[in-house]
């Protein structure tokens, strides 16, 4: 057994977490997560104002503190902070550990920029590789590798696939490896962060980043170091294993993961044992995240107070329009008013305002137009904010190529280059839909659907992933009838128009829901209020529905 655990889920995360997992307890191997498809973004546009960067400097700065700890522990660290420049990022940790007196063996893992592939107009493209990479590097006797992009799970899967000795053709264990890594890649969300019902986990204030300890079978238990805050249980992994996922069938680049077959367990205090996962040969296409460049935004934020809130934004509507023109103006009123309030913010709305334009200018003139209206509009007129220049657009968009594209390289410590050979062996069935439980209706009560259900929402390029579950199995027959397409269209009347596709999960208790286009063009650029749907979860489970009361 090997125990792997995570620093980092996002570019941004608690910049302790490194040192945090290295003096908490034992560790094998320490991954750390810094890449999603908005970081792609922030990264190329990095390296447009210096060819030099492009990977997550914060990786760096926590490593000042951390690196002399890991080679003191035996602990071997893999990241994908190198983002754009994995090469770069590689050098930079050999000159940190010159200058702080280290010997330590760097490689990385190449081949994932496909930007001369045929991607017009991209900033950045960038293929989501497996774990081959990362297990030549450590098989070499690399003490860090520092990747691109590769799928988030192979960090964990290449540590794995490394020390067991794995080949291609051991699809559950590989399995098993992803689906572990795919619960502690985001970090404190497998620890109770984030967590529906987190009012029930007793220290809340400071979770501890999660720990895979994955056997030789690729069956794994999730725990955490001991004394550290959240908690690890069956539910605060369910929650995780349906984020940022489509259909049972959970596609890689090196395995396809049966999510469908996932077995949880709770095998005593914070431990959660993962068993059962099944394992199929990967798809014969690479997704590649390509992000460019449409334009620029800006925004700002009307305060409406008191009476005739809709008057009040029609006015400044008609002015800044007259303004600035109506082309790329997106509105929208947020009636967070009350009647007869007893504070001021309490009784007013706000009337939300963005504009896309290709010209700065424009986007810049739009902020100016609307303080310029600040003695000429409605009553109590009121900004939230000062005027600002425009920023750029960022656009996401998935592509795929054949796996036969890729060409991914691992570089060892001594600078030799070795060639990772694609995948020969392919699957592509779909997955059967199970039967749907049979449910007897009863007496009913009205009460928010959360007061049984949980949810995980969040992102996916222009798509938003939800995902619910009950955590009384008598409660999913309820669900599975409950929570159709139509239902959902319903209690979300956002997505009523939205093509959603529907995935019952009845070994989780669960049914994930993928929502399509309600980002728009994805993060950068969607103008929604939750712009990553990290809310819609909490949205759905605020609203009232009839549970029966032998489920209450």
């Amino acid at each position: 057994m090997i125990r792997i655990g995570n620093a980092s889920g996002f570019y941004g995360d608690r910049f302790a977490a490194m040192k945090e997992m290295l003096t908490g307890g034992e560790l094998d191997y320490l991954t750390g997560d810094y890449l999603a498809e908005l970081t792609m973004l922030i990264l190329g546009r990095d390296r447009m104002k210096d060819p030099g960067r492009g990977y997550a400097r914060t990786f760096l700065s926590q490593l000042e503190e951390g690196l002399g700890l890991a080679i003191d522990k035996n602990v071997r660290i893999v990241t994908n902070a190198g983002g754009l420049n994995p090469a770069g990022l590689a050098q930079a940790v050999r000159d940190l550990a010159t200058r702080l007196g280290l010997e330590v063996k760097v490689s990385h893992v190449e081949g994932d920029d496909l930007l001369e592939h045929g991607f017009p107009g991209a900033l950045t493209a960038n293929a989501y590789l497996g774990c081959w990479g990362i297990v030549e590097c450590l098989n070499t006797g690399a003490d860090i590798v520092v990747t691109g992009r590769v799928t988030d799970a192979s960090l964990i899967a290449g540590p794995a696939a490394a020390h067991f000795g794995w080949g291609r053709q051991d699809l559950d264990q590989l399995a098993g490896a992803t689906v572990a890594g795919h619960v502690i890649e985001c970090g404190t969300q497998a620890t109770g962060g984030n967590f529906a019902f987190f009012t029930e986990v007793a220290d809340r204030t400071h979770p501890g980043f999660p720990i895979a300890e994955i056997d030789a079978t690729g069956e794994a238990v999730i725990t955490k170091h001991t004394g550290t805050g959240g908690a690890v249980t069956v539910d605060t992994v369910k929650a995780q294993l349906l984020y940022e996922i489509g259909g049972p069938r959970y596609l890689g680049p090196d395995v396809t993961s049966r999510f469908d077959t996932i077995r949880l367990t709770q095998a005593g205090e914070d431990r959660v044992a993962i068993t059962g996962v099944k394992g199929e040969a990967p798809p014969d296409t690479v997704k590649v995240c390509v992000n460019t460049l449409d334009g620029f935004r800006n925004s700002m934020t009307f305060v409406l107070c008191g009476l005739d809130i809709e008057e009040k934004a029609a006015l400044a509507r008609r002015q800044l329009t007259e303004a600035v023109g109506a082309e790329g103006l997106v509105w929208t009123l947020a009636r967070t008013d009350h009647a007869d309030a007893d504070t001021e913010e309490a009784a007013s709305a706000l009337l939300h305002v963005t504009i896309k334009t290709p010209d700065p200018k424009r986007a810049k003139a739009f902020s100016r137009a609307s303080v310029e209206l600040a003695l000429a509009s409605y009553p109590g007129f009121t900004l939230t904010s000062p005027p600002a220049d425009g920023t750029p657009v960022g656009v996401y968009r998935p592509e795929y190529v054949s796996q036969q594209v890729i060409e991914q390289v691992a570089v060892l410590p001594d600078g030799e280059r070795r060639t990772i050979d694609p995948p020969v062996t392919f699957g592509g069935a779909a997955a059967e839909s199970p039967a749907e439980p049979a449910y007897q209706a009863g007496p009913t009560r009205r009460v928010p659907l959360g007061t049984i259900v949980g949810a995980r929402s969040g992102d996916k390029g222009g798509d938003a992933n939800l995902g619910v579950w009950v955590r009384d199995p008598a409660a999913y027959p309820w669900l599975a009838a409950e929570l159709t397409v139509d239902r959902l269209r319903e209690l979300l009347p956002e997505a009523k128009d939205l093509d959603i596709e529907r995935h019952p999960l009845p070994n989780l208790t669960a049914v994930n829901f993928v929502l399509h286009g309600l980002l728009g063009q994805g993060v950068a650029a969607s103008t929604r209020f939750d712009p990553q749907a990290k809310s819609l979860g909490e949205w759905l489970r605020s609203r009232h529905v009839d549970i029966p009361e032998a489920l209450l």
